[in-house]
């Protein structure tokens, strides 16, 4: 499984996960099985580090999503990447991942591995990410719907932007929305992809977030291309700039 996380790694020019082989990764690094507790430790590191980058203190509630969202996308990609490549899903203990306290950056120690199909692959995601979800909740100021909603989003987009960087969009897309087609709870929603009429002959596509990551809170007025505040014109003007 090493060989196929740094596969996905490789491919994934912004997923921030390096791969460790020891039994801890030592000092500045906080194990998931310690979330709980130091999750108040790591929302004020978020804090800082976008106040830095963007030149104003965000509200906790901002900084807490803004950290959540980065986990869930990148544990999103841990499971199904690998399973997008081989078929082969991860075996990821919350014991074998660490969180870089300092850059949010996340550590994980492979393991083995099995097949599965799209039912497999939602249900070890759901495992996983429920006490997350669970610590996040108080900081974040979300409902389980919503909550859920994330993970769906960030399950969705992590397997789109694999499939882009690998130059197979449309594959991807279609791998997507199998793994999520609606109504398989607690997912509240599908893929749903849709395509987007653009300039000069050109098409896109493009899906609306089941809610909100709270990037335009931070770089205003800027959103996310899939953001519910942008209406389709201004998606083909991103999309096409």
């Amino acid at each position: 499984m090493a060989e196929t996380y740094r596969s996905v790694i490789s491919a994934c020019g912004t997923l921030r996960v390096s791969l460790h082989s020891g039994p801890t990764p030592g000092q500045g690094w906080l194990p998931l099985t310690e979330l709980t507790s130091g999750l108040e430790l790591l929302v004020a590191a978020e804090a800082a580090r976008i106040e830095a980058g963007h030149g104003a203190a965000p509200r906790t509630h901002v900084a807490a999503s803004r950290l959540l969202h980065h986990y869930l996308w990148s544990v999103g990609l841990l499971f199904s990447g690998p399973w997008y490549l081989t078929g082969e899903l991860p075996v990821l203990r919350p014991e074998d991942v660490w969180i870089e306290i300092a850059t949010g950056d996340l550590r994980v120690r492979p393991g083995g591995s099995a097949p599965a199909d799209e039912v497999g692959l939602r249900a070890a995601v759901a495992s996983h990410v429920e006490p997350v979800l669970t610590a996040f909740q108080p900081y974040v100021k979300r409902g389980p719907r919503a909550l859920w909603g994330m993970v769906t989003d960030d399950l969705v987009s992590g397997i789109w932007y694999l499939g882009r960087m690998r130059g197979e969009e449309e594959y991807a897309a279609r791998v997507a929305e199998a793994v999520l087609p609606g109504d398989t709870a607690p997912f509240p929603g599908g893929a749903e992809f849709r395509r987007l009429a653009g300039t000069e002959g050109r098409s896109h596509l493009t899906r609306t977030r089941l809610g909100c990551c709270l990037y335009y809170a931070i770089e205003p007025p800027d959103a996310c291309v899939t953001c519910p505040r942008v209406c389709d014109a201004d998606r083909v003007r991103k999309l096409e700039a």
